[in-house]
């Protein structure tokens, strides 16, 4: 068995300029918070950032700037592929001022396009934003007809690197997702060609039960320790 540990700082190290990045969480929670903080002062940028939301500027671990909302205030991202980005203001103001490239794709829809990704699919059918401005998003490739109901195919969505969060990550890479913490993750780790998960906790091979993991050790390259520790 390969142990797959090792320190933040060598994950940023693998982290290239201008990297698509898929981020497990929601308004933060479920961030990667201690690779985030390195990625954020790494100096590298032009990414492109495919996450639920763009979080916000304050949040519960105290922080001035709450997960992702870190590489954004730094402008490291050229380009955010999201669902929603009300909470955090300086996204619109860098969208308005031509900084930031933003793609806005329903939550369900945006779900099952990283899962269409990782599947190796084609794109998805769905009916959400037929007749409404989401037929001009990059990712719609127009109407589909099925049984006389209209649908739009969206792309799927895959990414250079994926980085989620678990609570109890063991030293092959095998994960058990606490409460919301698992959220996009599990299928992010499914879409990427580089999966990295910061464990709050690192454990033992064996001591995650198998009908427990949830993200199987198969799909993650890196584990790092997070901020609840290794």
């Amino acid at each position: 068995m390969i142990n797959k540990v090792i320190p933040v700082k060598e994950a940023v190290e693998k982290i290239p300029d201008g990297a698509t990045i898929m981020f497990g969480g929601f308004m933060g929670c479920g961030n990667a918070h201690r690779l985030i903080g390195e990625l954020a002062g790494s100096g590298k940028g032009g990414f492109t950032i495919i996450s639920n939301d763009a979080s916000m500027p304050g949040g519960p671990i105290g922080d001035e700037h709450y997960g992702i909302a870190k590489l954004i205030h730094n402008r490291q991202v050229k380009k955010l592929i999201a669902t929603h980005v009300g909470l955090n203001p300086e996204v619109a103001a860098q969208e308005q001022a031509g900084e930031l490239e933003l793609v806005l794709i329903p939550q369900g829809s945006f779900a099952e396009m990283i899962r269409a990704g990782g599947a190796g699919l084609g794109g998805v059918l769905t009916p959400t934003g037929v007749g409404t401005l989401v037929e001009e998003n990059p990712y719609a490739e127009g109407r589909v007809a099925v049984d006389g109901r209209d649908y739009l195919l969206m792309k799927p969505l895959t990414a250079d690197i994926a980085i989620i969060a678990g609570y109890y990550v063991d030293k092959i890479g095998n994960v058990w997702y606490k409460g919301t913490m698992r959220n996009f993750s599990a299928v992010m780790a499914t879409a990427a060609d580089v999966v990295i998960a910061e464990a709050a906790h690192i454990v033992e091979v064996g001591d995650i039960v198998p009908e427990n993991v949830m993200t199987s050790s198969i799909f993650v390259d890196y584990v790092v320790p997070g901020l609840g520790g290794a």
